[in-house]
């Protein structure tokens, strides 16, 4: 699937919240529970987003040409942003993840509705799930 098909698969998932953030957020921890785990091996020092206020821990490597994302954390919200991010860019070549600029962010209302430590939280997964990509471009 590609990012743009899996974007547009969660933002329908979450119009069916509509106004309702309870339900989103309930939504987003129940997809934090599906999240692909990091091994305990790679819980460092080197792998903790900088920038979250709560412990993000996220893996990549390349395989056949993608980028395999994997993570954890230790708040529910956090570990559910982790699971949307990873639906949404693992599995991808590190091209396409470059170029995305990951709308569904926006049209699902999450960024308005998080706290601001939470909202750079997520800009920095961004930020390192992209630089990560960047380095297996490279190779």
């Amino acid at each position: 699937m590609s990012i743009a098909e899996t974007e547009n698969e969660i933002i329908e998932e979450f119009e069916i919240f509509g106004d309702d953030w309870e339900g989103k957020y309930e939504h987003l921890i129940e997809l934090g529970k599906s999240l692909p785990l990091i091994e305990e091996k790679f819980k460092t020092e080197d792998r903790l987003i900088k920038g979250c206020q709560s412990k993000v821990w996220m893996h990549s490597e390349l395989k056949d040409g993608k980028v395999i994302f994997t993570a954890d954390s230790d708040a529910i919200i956090t570990k559910g942003m982790a699971a949307l991010m990873i639906r949404v860019l693992s599995e991808q070549k590190p091209e396409d993840i470059l170029k995305t600029e990951l709308n569904f962010i926006n049209k699902i209302g999450l960024k308005e509705h998080l706290s601001p430590t939470r909202a750079n939280g997520l800009v920095s997964m961004i930020k390192q799930m992209k630089l990560d990509a960047l380095a297996y471009r490279a190779k």
